[in-house]
Parts: C-alpha cells; structure tokens; sequence
C-alpha cells in the first residue's frame, strides 16, 4: 500500500496554486493519473521519486517512510525503491543500450540483471547501439528496462508513451502491461490518452488545478456505467432543439435525436444514457 498526504505550492497555466493530494493506491495496482497539462501530475510523480520537496506531506511505501516532512525524513532517490521513465527518455547518448543500463546497475546486482532484462524487453539486436539510431520506440524499450534494473517497487511513467505513433503506442502499451504483471510492480502512469487509461489502468486518480477530484475505476472516474443489459453513460443535457438533444458526458458532446422519450426534459437535467440508444454525432 502507498499512502500519498502531500501539499506543495504550483505554478499553474493561469495563476500560483497548490498541489494538494491526500489518497491511497493500493499495492500491485495500475494507476494512471489523468488531467489537463499543468494539473500537478508530474509534480507528485516527481514528488513520490524525491526529485521535488513538498513544503509538507507523508509518503510511505509497504510500511516504509519515505517521506514525512514533520518528522525531517526525506529519504534521496536512490534509497527509494523507484523506477522512473521520463517522457523525453533522459538516455545517455554516449553510450550504449547496455552501457545504459549498466549504469543504472546497483553494485550488489547481478550483471545477469542486464542479460534478463535485454531478452525480456527484446533489445538484442540493439545492445552494442547508442541511442541516436534508434526509433522512439526502441528507446522507450531501453528506457523502461533501465527502470527496471533496480527491481523497483513502484514504477513511475511520465507520459512515457506521447510521442509515438498509434502503432507504436499500441505496442508499447501491451509491453508496459506485461512488464507490470510479470514483475508484481505498483505502477504510476502520467497519461492525458483515454483509451491508455481503460485499456491499462486498474485505479484512476484524476487531478484538476491541484486538486484531487476524483479517484476510482476508469468507468467510475469518467461515467461509464456497466449494467446487467449493457453499457450506460450519465451527463447533463446542455440544449434542446426542435430535433436534437445535446448531452455532456465528461468531455464529449453526445447529441440524440427528440423524441417521445425526451419531451419531458430540460437543460440542466442529469441523464442516463444506454449505449444502443446512440450515436448520432459525437464531439470531443
């Protein structure tokens, strides 16, 4: 289990703010932080790997502290049992993918880490390359098994997979997926993609100017209701025209035809929608 109670002050787009984030995720999870740029999610990401200092806040991991700014304990990077993949992949482009990760070696690790880690993110045919000649996506291989090297607890991605292309990313996603079951680790992703978010995320904390907003499942966060007899959405109606209804569900416009069913109905009105009832037009 991973307690977060942290406050720290934020330079949002608009104005000075806090990053105020009081919550739980539980251990072996999947948790994507989601929210519009400059929310705070990098922020905590940075936060939770001792790269930022809140002005206060307790963070502890499977019953270590490892941060409780109260008591004084603020324990460095490398005392925290973290992975970490940037978005810009912060690789070293003087050496080599198993240089790469051989550096992030510990001294009390296996060089057979590096051997394991090569065959399992399948970077054989690019061990003796520098990163210059590799694709995004080879690098962001190399990067998460550089992450990896440490065995880490708890996995940080920021954003680790914006750059690439749909397929690319659709690839990535499935590697980040495996790494994830197969090494039993509490995962942390950065992701402003909806799709990543339901296709990976077992737990979603959605932040907004700082603030935690909400926190749950992908459909409990974003209004996603499973019924026995199908898929629902809830949203408000925002207009009624002669033959159009317009609902706003999370970030999207969904616009039904009036009818019969809808007569009775007024801006304002909180709806539930089922699936095979949609969709004429949808705008996000």
């Amino acid at each position: 289990m991973i307690r977060v109670n942290i406050s720290k002050k934020l330079h949002l787009p608009h104005s000075s703010g806090e990053l105020k984030i009081d919550t739980e995720v539980e251990s072996r999870s999947f948790t994507a932080l989601y929210g519009p740029s400059g929310a705070g999610k990098t922020s905590l990401l940075r936060i939770m790997a001792g790269l930022l200092k809140p002005e206060r806040g307790i963070i502890e991991v499977n019953g270590q502290t490892w941060l409780n700014t109260a008591k004084k304990i603020n324990l460095p990077p490398q005392q925290r049992n973290i992975g970490f993949v940037f978005q810009d992949y912060a690789l070293f482009p003087n050496m080599t993918v198993e240089e790469n990760l051989r550096y992030a070696l510990p001294a009390h690790q296996s060089p057979l880490r590096l051997q394991e880690l090569i065959a399992t993110m399948k970077l054989q045919a690019w061990a003796n390359l520098k990163p210059d000649v590799l694709s995004g996506g080879q690098k962001q291989r190399v990067a998460l098994a550089r992450a990896l090297v440490r065995e880490p607890e708890v996995l940080l991605l920021d954003e680790p997979l914006s750059a690439l292309d749909d397929h690319t990313r659709l690839q990535l996603q499935q590697e980040l997926l495996r790494v994830h079951q197969q090494y039993s680790l509490t995962t942390l992703l950065v992701s402003h993609h909806l799709p990543e978010v339901f296709k990976l995320a077992t737990h979603v904390i959605k932040i907004e100017e700082g603030q935690l907003l909400q926190s749950g499942t992908a459909a409990q966060v974003f209004g996603w209701q499973p019924q026995g007899d199908g898929l629902y959405l809830t949203g408000e109606i925002v207009s009624i025209d002669i033959d159009k209804v317009r609902i706003l569900v999370q970030q999207s416009l969904i616009i039904i035809k009036h009818s019969a069913q809808t007569t009775h109905l007024k801006v304002g009105d909180k709806v539930t929608l089922h699936a095979t009832d949609l969709l004429l037009h949808k705008l996000s």
